[in-house]
């Protein structure tokens, strides 16, 4: 699915594998996907866990890899030596800035707390107006269920608005998911709340 819109894709997951096996596959085949419609990848730069699943997917098919990883992870041996190219950063905050600076929109896919905060801070930054690019998430077999709950309930409490939950866009597979982030238009949001809102 070649997209005007999507020349490059940022996605976060685990530097684990889990314990299913179909999170691997989920992992390589996203991967796969990616190249197969000429979109590139940035992610973090690790060979190991469903980030080397990722990327070895997408290399498979001769996608175009980025990788960013910290000076101090890259002395730790996990970075991948097979990326197009590879970007030796500062800091995780750094990493995250230019992971977004590199794409043109970014989805999480199954992992533990780093790749939440990784979503969770570019949603941010999109809720603020600071962005226009998609955040999505791949749910994979209910993976995020309970996270869309809880986002639910910030909703009907009125701690989050309607169009602000609107912006976590949601798919159970690379392909569906790629296709709402091709198609997600930005709301127009005021970056701060006038002071009869506060």
């Amino acid at each position: 699915m070649a997209s005007s819109r999507l020349q490059r894709v940022t996605v976060f997951c685990g530097s684990s594998s889990g314990f299913d096996p179909g999170l691997v596959e989920l992992a390589f085949g996203l991967g796969q996907t990616l190249a197969d419609g000429g979109i590139g990848l940035v992610y973090g730069g690790a060979k190991v866990g469903l980030m080397g699943a990722v990327a070895d997917g997408c290399l498979s098919r001769g996608g175009n890899v980025i990788g960013v990883l910290p000076g101090f992870l890259q002395h730790k041996e996990i970075a991948h030596e097979g990326l197009s190219e590879l970007i030796v950063v500062e800091s995780m905050h750094e990493r995250k800035q230019r992971m977004h600076e590199l794409s043109d929109g970014a989805m999480a896919l199954p992992g533990g707390y780093g790749t939440l905060e990784e979503y969770f801070e570019l949603l941010t930054w999109a809720q603020l107006g600071l962005h226009d690019k998609p955040v999505g998430l791949l749910n994979w077999d209910g993976f995020f269920d309970g996270l869309l709950v809880l986002a639910d309930t910030m909703a009907a409490r009125g701690l989050l608005k309607p169009v602000n939950r609107e912006m976590m866009l949601v798919g159970e597979t690379g392909e569906e998911l790629l296709a709402k982030m091709e198609r997600y238009v930005a709301p127009k949001v005021r970056k701060w709340l006038e002071r009869e809102e506060t």
